[in-house]
């Protein structure tokens, strides 16, 4: 399959961007614990903390 087309399902909102972080010992605790309450992945847990920091944005 080496033709150039992409694998897996077409979607109205790709993930065209790819952040590393590093977390310590607590912060990974709050991530886990998260993500088995509410069953999720880390990155939908990641996605979700990113788009709450939105209503802070431009209150200065």
């Amino acid at each position: 399959m080496t033709n150039g087309k992409k694998r897996g399902p077409k979607t109205d909102n790709p993930k065209d961007h790819k952040i590393t972080v590093k977390l310590d010992n607590e912060a990974k605790e709050i991530l886990n614990d998260y993500c088995k309450q509410e069953s999720v992945s880390i990155m939908e847990a990641a996605r979700r903390g990113i788009k709450r920091l939105k209503s802070d944005l431009n209150k200065k």
